[in-house]
């Protein structure tokens, strides 16, 4: 340990620890602006600067290691100032429309000069061109916005190893985007929006479908039913001043009630549907490899997450056949919306309207892939996000946090905590275990709780082995196989694993694959700012829904049973594969 001295406080650091850091470990707030966590600091922005003694210059705190015996001043005149001209110069050439913006009330730019007591705009000169990017039905690009931090850079090379956005041309005139000022849909960009999630201005954001919500919903000829993913419940509160990993449930359902949804139902309820459907998937590759004897795809990926799903397409189209072919649990639901539910209630698929609330931008990109229409029209209307959702329930004046607990409607209601677990990395994967293992075996998945620790946590690749004892009759085949599985999360994460697996390094049964950091619940719609100990809160909120439930598995879910005895037949049946299977294809950009 070394040993520091912060604004006249002792404090013991770590050999390389940088400034930012031992600061924020002695409680000690620094603002930044171009810093990620888990990164290489760029010192881009410079709103971070410190004094250090004996220094010429003012130091960046999140580039800056600390030194022994160092002594550092956070707050002098002279930092203060620095900081504050920082500031001031960002905002005489950022456009930011702060009457109109929809970052308005959480821009982390304008919270800082409020902060630092900025109240004019000193500097009168140029702003940037304005660059609107409207190309794809996921994110919108502001260039005259743009502070030009580099946070969406960083996120989108260093953590999603993507590289769709960069810095082009020098000083004033540099602009962050596509290669060649391109638009978002003529490059491999994936939507998965987590370079809206750490935008701190308006400079990117999603593209928003709540003017074509309420069209809908004043439309006297449509019947507009609402879908909310499991993620939501645990961040949804966030938005409304409560902590993270808040569990809103039953007032984001009343929320939506008095919204004028005419049905309130939970994409959980396909989660559950979604195991039952992948995991028969699993065991008939493992059957026809095992038993037949002849060449099937695996690892068997799964296919919830629509920004891995487009990865896959763009960079690894080898592994297509390794997908499976179940839908998303969004497009489960949309499709079964249109035509049984449609039927139950005497509609018309036409007359429906399907809304999701979804963590993910990039769920507006998949609703409207050509291959979702099984119940003849788009299965998913429109996606609104955690953060739209909760600009509308504003927009309404719902007073959220004095909401009673509403109930979800049925059919398409009930759900187990298995599906819950859907939001978090390790979730599906731990799901799909809890029945595959009681189906082959007929006893529950021997660890504690239902919980499988090894592919819990932000770690970003998990690995689990689990020895088959002991099986029922129908599957004696798998009778001592040792079933290896794989958890990814993160893009960066997955092309690491995805070379592993092509090299022949590492050898699985089944893969978990989440876009996001952290899973749903760091998704990139939803509340901002979202780093690991808010990850991390949301995952427990969602582990402790689990937890308080009666039902924690799939195939248990009686109503998930009584659908496939009055409508679906069995899993992988005609029915099923018509409805909630697809297949999806290799892309290429120009």
């Amino acid at each position: 340990m070394i040993q520091v001295t912060i604004n006249g406080a002792p404090v013991s650091v770590k050999p390389e620890t940088t400034i930012l850091q031992a600061a924020r470990q002695a409680g000690i707030t620094i603002p930044t602006l171009c810093f990620l966590e888990k990164n290489d600091p760029l010192g881009a922005c410079r709103v971070c600067m410190v004094e250090v003694e004996g220094a010429k210059t003012l130091m960046a705190a999140c580039a800056t290691p600390c030194a022994d015996k160092m002594v550092i001043h956070t707050n002098t005149r002279r930092v203060r100032q620095a900081r504050k001209q920082v500031v001031e110069l960002l905002l005489s050439e950022h456009d930011g429309n702060c009457q109109l913006c929809d970052r308005s009330e959480d821009c982390e730019l304008r919270n800082l000069a409020a902060d630092l007591g900025v109240r004019d705009i000193t500097y009168q000169g140029a702003k940037a061109a304005p660059l609107m990017d409207t190309s794809t039905p996921a994110l919108t690009r502001d260039n005259s916005k743009c502070i030009k931090c580099r946070r969406c850079v960083t996120v989108c090379s260093s953590v999603q190893g993507i590289g769709a956005l960069f810095p082009q041309g020098r000083g004033f005139s540099t602009v962050i985007g596509p290669a060649f000022t391109r638009k978002l849909d003529g490059v491999a960009c994936v939507q998965c929006g987590q370079c809206a999630a750490v935008c701190p201005v308006g400079a990117i954001s999603e593209h928003s479908a709540i003017e074509d919500v309420w069209r809908m919903l004043d439309d006297k000829t449509k019947t507009v039913v609402v879908q909310t993913a499991p993620a939501i419940r645990a961040a949804l509160g966030e938005a409304f001043g409560l902590p993270p990993g808040t569990r809103v449930t039953g007032k984001m359902v009343s929320a939506l009630r008095q919204l004028g949804f005419h049905a309130v139902f939970d994409t959980n309820f396909t989660a559950d549907l979604t195991i039952l459907e992948e995991g028969t998937e699993l065991l008939t590759r493992l059957k026809t490899a095992l038993v037949e004897e002849k060449k099937v795809a695996l690892p068997m990926f799964t296919s919830c997450s629509p920004g891995w799903i487009k990865f896959a397409e763009y960079y690894y189209p080898q592994f297509l056949p390794n997908l499976s072919t179940c839908k998303s649990p969004q497009q489960m639901f949309g499709a079964l919306a249109k035509t049984y539910y449609a039927k139950k209630i005497d509609r018309k698929p036409e007359e429906m309207v399907v809304v999701s609330v979804m963590p993910c931008t990039a769920k507006k990109f998949e609703s409207q892939r050509p291959e979702m229409n099984a119940s003849g029209v788009r299965d998913v209307d429109y996606v609104l996000t955690t953060r739209e959702l909760a600009r509308m329930i504003r927009e309404a004046g719902i007073d959220f946090n004095a909401l009673p607990d509403g109930e979800m409607d049925s059919p398409l209601g009930l759900s187990s905590g298995a599906a819950d677990i859907f939001a978090n990395t390790g979730g599906v994967m731990e799901a799909a275990l809890r029945t595959a293992y009681e189906i082959v075996t007929g006893r529950e998945l021997p660890v504690d709780n239902l919980h499988v620790k090894a592919i819990e946590g932000l770690e970003g690749v998990k690995e689990a082995a689990l020895t088959i004892k002991g099986t029922v009759p129908e599957w004696s085949f798998l009778e001592g196989v040792e079933l290896r599985v794989a958890v990814s999360h993160g893009l960066g994460n997955t092309r690491r694993l995805l070379e592993r697996i092509k090299n022949g390094e590492a050898t699985y049964h089944f893969v978990e694959v989440m876009t996001c950091p952290g899973g749903c619940i760091g998704g990139g719609g939803q509340p901002r700012f979202t780093d690991d100990s808010v990850r991390l809160k949301r995952i427990a909120g969602i582990y402790a829904e689990d937890e308080g439930k009666k039902l924690r598995k799939s195939h248990q879910n009686q109503q998930v049973l009584d659908l496939y005895a009055q409508f679906l037949g069995t899993p992988l049946g005609h029915t099923s594969h018509e409805l909630l299977h697809t297949h999806y294809t290799e892309r290429k950009t120009d």
